[in-house]
């Protein structure tokens, strides 16, 4: 699709000015996810990140039908844990070939955009098969008691000087302002908030490699909790674990001969709202930049709402994940406590009820803190049609990422 018609496909939709999309260009079907991988997710392993990042990577790879040599890119998180240098991936596999190294990757927003700059950087011939990957140690730091997302927030001299004082710190303080005001502005209950942690944990029930597998949540327990940051209980919140990720991205022309169908990436928006790198400076606390990216997506992908078959979205919080679904289009903005009742976001769903399936992993309220890497990994074991909560016919699924400013939306439709 030429750029200018993908810019005039993305402004028809209603677009607030509080913030703006991000131009990307058009690399629709350039690239498609041809492997994944993934480690234990858990409490406290005592395992380094760069561990077992390198074991997501490896299985990545294997289940991509490639050798480590044949790798030539490596994505990584800037500024988060301890993640994988180019030296590590040569060390451990006792490889030495030519390897296009980016820290434009990861997780949370990135792991919808790193599949836009791989797919430039196979333009340019910079690398053909690139791996993405993610980890954390932050249950065996909150252990050890040497560090806590929070601890991380807290080191940001801007939040140390001006948030904590006030206290304004950690995150769920942060999004339980916002889930108020959210409840303020447009009457949404606890009760239909519960809607969200209570379905994510049906999910990740039926998952054995969920961290909260088996652990039922009733509307019951949920409401008899003494909220954490009122209106936020504990269910409210993302866990804190130990785990990787990975996934392996080849050009399309290449997919169709590796061992799985492959996964084509059809659309990447990115967006930002208008001067607030910090959450205490935003304009508006009853959104996502989610709306700021979803169009430039769908426009590049040529799709709607309507046609996505399963979603995942970034659910620091159940109210960020509530606002996500918003800002996506499945429904407006102050709508979210009607559309998301009645289990319209579990995996088999009514769909002469509407809503779309979400999480279907359990998310980071209930399957693993990895900061959304895991939720692309899910959608690509949907769209093979072999996650544990399978969709019916899953063909297509979106990914929204978020990150304070900046929101992202990776679009994946499933090849022949």
């Amino acid at each position: 699709m030429p750029q200018q018609s993908i810019e005039a496909l993305a402004r028809r939709a209603p677009v607030p000015d509080w913030g703006q999309s991000l131009p990307l260009e058009d690399t629709r079907g350039e690239v498609a996810i041809t492997g994944i991988g993934e480690t234990a997710v858990t409490g406290p392993s005592g395992r380094h990140p760069k561990a077992m990042a390198l074991e997501a990577v490896a299985a990545a790879i294997t289940d991509a039908g490639l050798r480590p040599e044949q790798v030539d890119g490596l994505m990584v998180a800037a500024g988060v844990a301890d993640q994988l240098t180019a030296e590590d991936f040569h060390e451990h596999f006792g490889t030495s070939q030519p390897l296009w190294f980016s820290t434009d990757g990861g997780a949370m927003v990135w792991a919808a955009t790193c599949a836009h700059t791989a797919a430039l950087a196979m333009r340019r011939k910079q690398a053909r098969h690139i791996v993405n990957v993610f980890a954390v140690d932050w249950a065996t730091r909150r252990a050890a008691g040497t560090g806590t997302p929070g601890d991380w927030h807290a080191s940001e001299i801007m939040k140390a000087h001006f948030e904590l004082p006030f206290g304004w710190y950690p995150q769920p303080v942060y999004f339980a302002t916002f889930a108020r005001r959210y409840m303020h502005d447009y009457g949404l209950t606890a009760e239909q908030l519960a809607a969200l942690p209570m379905t994510f944990r049906r999910h990740a029930n039926r998952d054995p490699a969920a961290v909260m597998y088996e652990r039922e949540l009733t509307l019951e327990k949920y409401l008899a909790r003494t909220p954490l940051a009122d209106p936020l209980r504990m269910e409210d919140c993302c866990l804190i674990s130990d785990g990787a990720a990975a996934w392996v991205m080849s050009p399309a022309e290449e997919a169709r001969d590796m061992p799985h169908a492959p996964i084509a990436v059809e659309g990447v928006g990115h967006g930002r709202v208008h001067g607030a790198p910090y959450i205490s400076q935003q304009r508006v606390i009853t959104a996502t930049p989610q709306p700021f990216a979803a169009p430039w997506a769908y426009a590049m992908a040529d799709t709607a709402p309507a046609e996505i078959d399963v979603i995942a979205v970034y659910d620091c919080f159940s109210s960020t994940a509530l606002m996500q679904i918003e800002g996506l289009g499945f429904c407006r903005e102050g709508e979210g406590g009607e559309f998301i009742q009645e289990d319209r976001l579990y995996y088999q769903r009514h769909r002469r009820l509407g809503g779309i399936p979400c999480n279907t992993h359990g998310g980071l309220l209930s399957h693993s803190y990895l900061l959304g890497i895991s939720h692309v990994v899910e959608l690509v074991k949907q769209l093979r049609g072999d996650a544990v909560n399978q969709v019916d016919s899953a063909r297509v699924a979106a990914y929204a990422g978020f990150t304070a400013d900046e929101a992202s939306t990776l679009i994946l439709k499933r090849g022949n």
